[in-house]
């Protein structure tokens, strides 16, 4: 997929049209055990990345982490039970979860009741 930016004044004041490739990551499958999350690409990479960066799949039970569905057309996926979502860009980023100690206190707190 190609989007075409506007015309761009070089310093000989030639017009340039500038193309830019969109590449969107998208995935096939995804496969999370006990310590680790598995993402196989459509275009044939495996990511894993440990369950640690990831708290709430981390402190779910086997269920909740296997209950998830593709998001965005397969460039993230979510975990309802949890209220999870992870992108395929932050895995590839290699980005844990953003979510600060208190928020995660506080799913983990309403999970004990």
């Amino acid at each position: 997929m190609w989007l075409r930016l506007k015309s761009v004044k070089l310093s000989n004041s030639r017009d340039v049209q500038i193309m830019v490739e969109i590449q969107s990551h998208k995935a096939k499958d995804a496969v999370i055990n006990d310590d680790t999350l598995t993402i196989d690409l459509i275009d044939g990479r495996t990511i894993s990345v440990p369950l640690a960066w990831y708290p709430r799949l981390l402190h779910s039970t086997p269920k909740e982490r296997n209950n998830w569905r593709f998001i965005g057309d397969k460039e993230g996926i979510h975990w309802n039970d949890l209220d999870e979502d992870v992108s395929v860009e932050n895995l590839l980023s290699g980005k844990p979860s953003g979510e600060s100690q208190r928020s995660l206190k506080r799913w983990l707190d309403k999970r004990v009741r």
